[in-house]
């Protein structure tokens, strides 16, 4: 038996998926870039619980991370990641996602920040928050009108961060147009494979859960914290 053959029989009994290989060697060209925005004391699993699932696929998405002014940025875990200058972002990139953390608590007030949140939210095809993220995203007036959600046990600060937002008490993620909002830390993961359903269908996100081993809840109208 022919060995490609072989090496493709193996590869279906095995239950591989495509989102763990690489279609080309030249592929990274023709990916959508994902900017991922930090600050100091950003929080952990709302950045790199997305970067674990986006990051898988390769062959459609390239990640980069960004801060205000650039060079390594460090969270109250000792997690620190080297960025490049906002500034410096691709015109308009397929995505922006912005992380919570405690660090929102400094950043609501930093107007250069929400300045440049505001014009790169609104030249990216998709902008997703996680946790308290949505604060500063709902603080440059982009989610005026819109429905959205985060973190259910900050809910009362973010909510009086964004006045004219329709906030979701419930909701485990939120999508209105292409603002996505999701709750507290996990949910960014729920929110990112939510994200891939919608672009490239119910199974496909299923799969991505499937290969990191992850109970994704699928229902994003429903979350088990609620804000009181």
């Amino acid at each position: 038996m022919p060995r490609l053959l072989i090496a493709v029989l193996v590869l279906m009994a095995s239950g591989s998926s495509f989102a763990q290989e690489e279609k080309s060697g030249d592929s990274k060209s023709n990916t959508m870039e994902i900017a991922f925005l930090l600050f100091d004391n950003y929080e952990t699993l709302d950045v790199f619980g997305p970067v674990e699932i986006f990051g898988r696929l390769r062959d459609l998405y390239t990640l980069k991370f960004y801060s205000l002014d650039g060079g390594p940025i460090e969270n109250r875990h000792g997690v620190s990641v080297l960025t490049e200058k906002l500034e410096t972002a691709s015109a308009s990139p397929y995505m922006l996602l912005i992380p919570g953390g405690m660090g929102t608590r400094k950043e609501i007030d930093n107007k250069m920040l929400i300045g440049q949140i505001k014009g790169i939210a609104d030249a990216s095809s998709y902008v997703l928050t996680v946790c308290t993220g949505s604060a500063l995203l709902a603080r440059s007036g982009l989610l005026d009108g819109r429905q959205a959600t985060s973190n259910k046990r900050a809910f009362s600060w973010v909510e009086s961060m964004g006045p004219n937002v329709v906030w979701d008490k419930k909701a485990r993620w939120k999508v209105d147009d292409k603002y996505y909002t999701s709750s507290g830390v996990s949910a960014g993961m729920d929110m990112a494979l939510g994200f891939l359903a919608d672009r490239h269908g119910i199974e496909f996100a299923r799969n991505v859960a499937f290969e990191i081993e992850y109970n994704w809840m699928e229902d994003k109208d429903n979350d088990s914290f609620i804000a009181e």
